[in-house]
């Protein structure tokens, strides 16, 4: 009988929830930064091997500062995942629990799901024996179901936790067939390759304050046809984006079109635009029309 079921993923921001899954997944399905904000919406990622099939949610890092309508939602994103897996992934850093953690933390308090702790990054220890009073400590905080430390980095650390998960799966019929990988959109992978790209090129300028919408994407055979506007709050924030000569969106979207060639296996035509849409990240209208309402 084969197992299925689902394992959310859940931290604070950038503890190395997007990078977790697509190491599991050995396909970038989740787009990574070092900034929080990120991921911005529960991605699905579908790990299948011969009798078991596990469907990961990649959710929104919990914000402690919730100021923004973007801020909240994100939060909401994020905590409506918790209740529909069958099993939660909590990741901390090695040797590092802070206040973000523990608020993540005490979200989980009371929820009967089991709860693996991951502690990641563990190749940035140069003393691996520094890991047992930490486990120790964090065993006090929470009646972790399982406890593993690994490199969401590293490729043989996904078995290890795989078969950790799999423990508590239940036994049913695999839900998705054996070939997918994830159950969002091509064009929604469009918008967030793209995204990931400005927002590491950007680096601190202003990550935060950028959406991608896709507003065109037509398959003509071999080739992907695709146009995104680029949403920034303040007309300032347009030349930024653009860069001198245009450089900053021409080195942005080649990198994207590359990625999204590798992604899609073929040829992909990708033109980006920079528009200027005032206060989107704290206004609940402009949030729906870029697709960050009930997710």
């Amino acid at each position: 009988m084969t197992k299925a079921g689902f394992a959310s993923i859940v931290g604070r921001p950038n503890v190395g929830k997007s990078t977790l899954m697509n190491g599991i997944l050995g396909q970038k399905i989740s787009i990574t930064s070092n900034k929080p904000q990120t991921t911005r919406h529960a991605i699905t990622g579908i790990y299948t091997d011969e009798d078991t099939q596990i469907i990961f949610l990649d959710t929104p890092g919990i914000h402690t500062n919730m100021q923004s309508a973007l801020n909240k939602q994100l939060n909401r994103t994020a905590m409506s995942t918790i209740t529909t897996g069958d099993v939660i992934i909590f990741i901390v850093e090695a040797l590092r629990f802070n206040k973000d953690d523990e608020k993540v933390l005490s979200k989980l308090k009371g929820i009967e799901t089991p709860v693996i702790l991951v502690i990641n990054k563990i190749d940035k220890l140069q003393n691996k024996e520094e890991l047992f009073p930490f486990i120790a400590e964090m065993s006090e905080r929470f009646p972790f179901s399982d406890i593993v430390p690994l490199s969401a980095k590293q490729a043989k650390s996904a078995d290890v936790l795989l078969d950790v998960i799999k423990k508590y799966l239940p036994e049913q019929p695999f839900p998705y067939s054996e070939d997918e990988i994830t159950t969002v959109s091509s064009a929604f992978l469009a918008a967030e390759v793209l995204r990931e790209k400005l927002t590491r090129r950007l680096n601190q300028e202003l990550p935060y304050t950028i959406a991608v919408e896709i507003e065109e994407f037509k398959i003509e055979g071999n080739l992907y046809r695709i146009l995104a506007a680029i949403s920034v709050e303040r007309e300032s924030q347009k030349g930024i984006v653009i860069g001198k000569g245009g450089a900053t969106l021409k080195e942005a979207s080649t990198q994207a079109r590359i990625d999204l060639e590798r992604l899609f296996d073929a040829k992909v035509f990708l033109r980006a635009f920079v528009k200027v849409r005032e206060g989107w990240s704290d206004d609940e209208k402009a949030l729906n029309a870029l697709g960050y309402k009930d997710l």
